[in-house]
């Protein structure tokens, strides 16, 4: 239980402000805004406020683009507001939370899949020991 004074307290919960993601973009070529609104569906009209922008699709480099404004993220949430489960994940990425356990086990689960595609890869170029060209 965190307290009050800590801005991610009791406040977050009955907070009527959300840190979350809007999807923009195309069909297969999302693009996401980081921004605070309103937390009831009924409520939500436009953003109060673009907090950053996230780029999910690879770039040239293999790299995934963010762009996050730390001093407006750190106010809101001192003053209540609430992040999204998602949200979080990227912010734990970035250092500004601690890591979210699913990142931990998306990281082991891509390092098991990558070590199988190896050992398949090195199996397969290995000649085999009882081929009658190696008698």
């Amino acid at each position: 239980m965190l307290y009050p004074s800590s801005g991610t307290g009791q406040f977050a919960a009955n907070s009527a402000k959300i840190i979350r993601f809007v999807r923009k973009g195309c069909t297969n070529r999302p693009f996401f805004h980081i921004v605070v609104a309103e937390r009831r569906i009924e409520q939500q009209g436009p953003a109060i406020e673009q907090l950053g922008t996230f780029d999910p699709m690879p770039n040239e480099q293999d790299e995934k683009l963010v762009s996050l404004n730390f001093e407006r993220i750190r106010y809101w949430i001192g003053n209540g507001a609430d992040t999204s489960k998602s949200v979080r994940r990227l912010l734990g990425l970035a250092g500004f939370y601690p890591v979210h356990p699913t990142s931990y086990i998306t990281a082991s689960k891509n390092r098991r899949t990558e070590e199988e595609a190896a050992l398949k890869a090195s199996e397969e170029t290995k000649p085999n020991e009882t081929s009658p060209a190696n008698v």
